[in-house]
């Protein structure tokens, strides 16, 4: 059965990346220039770990307690992993939070931050950040609104703890390519506005299973993908 979950994930791994690169040829831009998070929230440890084995060692949870568990599993705790944390991030799990990722990518509010400053402070590191914008003005999603983004970026000198490199979004729920692309579009024209040479913001966030090569076309430089990589598993 392993070898069956090996050959399984390296194949969709690898449709995964040609997708990322026909889309970044079609953009002009190189393969290289985005990240691919693989989102392993869909599937348990020992799939994870064929994953970062076939070559994709970024991996993106939604749910803190998920990310926790995964990272602590004996088939992935010794491995080379990135942990990122996609999902709405509350308060009472900063702490933990911040003691196991690379990069929490969903930062939604100053309380928040300030809170990510705290925890950041005390493990005596730098947490890496992107700042979560609502671009498509869904009222379900999280995010600051793209008008309030200047006010919170001039806050940013109050967490000294916190390095926010970059910005996030998801597309509208209800909407197609063309709306899609309009969300993202958007926030990179927001990032093109707000960016300073001491706060490039050059990570953009953007793009999942179902939209991300509308996503590399608009300038995005990460990708979420998670089903298109679990397919055979779900």
């Amino acid at each position: 059965m392993t070898g069956d979950i090996d050959a399984v994930v390296r194949s969709n791994l690898a449709r995964v990346q040609e997708r990322i690169a026909t889309a970044c040829a079609a953009a002009g831009r190189p393969a290289d220039e985005v990240t691919l998070v693989g989102v392993s929230k869909y599937v348990a440890a020992a799939e994870t770990a064929a994953l970062v084995a076939a070559g994709c060692a970024t991996l993106g949870e939604a749910r803190p307690q998920q990310l926790w568990a995964k990272a602590e599993a004996p088939e992935l705790a010794d491995l080379p992993i990135a942990w990122r944390l996609i999902g709405h991030l509350q308060r009472n799990k900063v702490e933990r939070t911040v003691a196991t990722v690379a990069s929490i990518d969903s930062v939604d509010s100053l309380r928040l931050l300030a809170s990510i400053d705290k925890a950041a402070a005390a493990c005596g590191k730098t947490q890496a950040v992107l700042l979560e914008v609502n671009e498509s003005g869904d009222a379900e999603k999280h995010g600051f609104a793209p008008t309030d983004l200047p006010a919170v970026l001039a806050e940013l000198s109050g967490y000294p703890h916190v390095q926010v490199t970059g910005l996030m979004t998801m597309a509208a729920r209800s909407g197609d390519e063309d709306t899609a692309r309009r969300n993202f579009a958007a926030l990179r024209e927001l990032r093109d506005r707000v960016a300073t040479p001491d706060l490039p913001l050059t990570e953009l966030s953007m793009g999942m299973s179902g939209d991300f090569e509308e996503a590399i076309l608009e300038g995005s430089t990460m990708v979420r993908v998670g089903s298109a990589l679990w397919e055979g598993f779900l």
